[in-house]
C-alpha cells in the first residue's frame, strides 16, 4: 500500500480546519446579527441625537440626527431608489464641520441627473444614520468584517430642488451569517472529497498491473 503523501495531505487538511472555523465563526456572528438587528429597530424609535463623533459606531445605525454643515467640501453620485420607489442618482456630499469635529456625509436626495451638481451652501441638516456607499468586495463579508463601514446622515427633508430620500430599511442589513456558514461547511466537504479522490487515482495510477 502507498504512503499518503504528508506535506500535500498537512496542507489540504489544514485548509479544511480553517474552512469549518470560518463557518463556526460565522455561526456565532448570526446570534450577533440578530441581537444587533433588534437594536437597529428599536433605534429608529428613539429621539434624535447630535451626529456622532464616531462615525463607524454601527449601534447608531437609523438613529435620527443632526448635524451643521459648515461648507459642503466634494459630492458623489450614486445609483439608488427614492422614496417614491422611483430610480435615480444619491447625491452626496462631504461636509466640514470645522474644530468640533472631523467632518462627516450626508446623502441630500436624489437627482435625474447624474451629470447635475446640487447647488447647496450647507447649512444644518437633519435626518437619520446609515452607512455610507461601500463597494467592499463580497469576500470581505465572508472572511471578516473588513475596514469598519462609516454612518453618514440621510437628509430628511432633502436639500432644495432634489427628491425625498427614503426612510430607514431594516432590511437592508441582511442576517446573512448562516448562508456565510453554509459556504464555508460546504467548500470543506469539497476540499476533502477532491482531495480523497486525487489520492484515489493516485494509488490506483502507481498500483502495479496485475499478472
Amino acid at each position: 500500500m502507498k504512503r499518503v503523501p504528508l506535506i500535500p495531505t498537512l496542507i489540504v487538511g489544514l485548509a479544511i480546519v480553517a474552512m469549518i472555523g470560518l463557518g463556526i465563526w460565522q455561526l456565532e456572528r448570526r446570534s450577533e446579527k440578530a441581537a444587533l438587528l433588534a437594536r437597529y429597530a428599536r433605534n429608529v424609535t428613539l429621539p434624535p441625537m447630535a451626529f456622532p463623533r464616531d462615525p463607524t459606531d454601527a449601534k447608531l445605525l437609523f438613529r435620527r440626527a443632526s448635524a451643521l454643515c459648515l461648507q459642503p467640501t466634494s459630492f458623489a453620485i450614486e445609483g439608488g431608489r427614492n422614496a417614491r420607489g422611483g430610480t435615480g442618482w444619491r447625491q452626496i456630499a462631504r461636509c466640514r464641520t470645522g474644530a468640533e469635529g472631523p467632518g462627516f456625509t450626508v446623502q441630500l436626495g436624489f437627482g435625474t441627473d447624474p451629470h447635475a451638481k446640487p447647488v447647496w451652501k450647507g447649512g444644518p441638516v437633519t435626518g437619520y444614520l446609515t452607512y455610507a456607499p461601500d463597494h467592499a468586495a463580497l469576500i470581505a463579508g465572508m472572511v471578516g468584517e473588513g475596514a469598519p463601514k462609516v454612518l453618514m446622515l440621510v437628509a430628511d427633508p432633502p436639500a432644495a430642488g432634489l427628491d425625498p430620500n427614503p426612510g430607514p430599511d431594516l432590511d437592508a442589513v441582511p442576517n446573512n451569517h448562516l448562508a456565510y456558514a453554509v459556504q464555508w461547511f460546504v467548500f470543506a466537504s469539497l476540499a476533502a472529497i477532491i482531495y480523497a479522490v486525487a489520492l484515489r487515482r493516485r494509488t490506483v495510477a502507481e498500483s502495479p498491473p496485475p499478472r
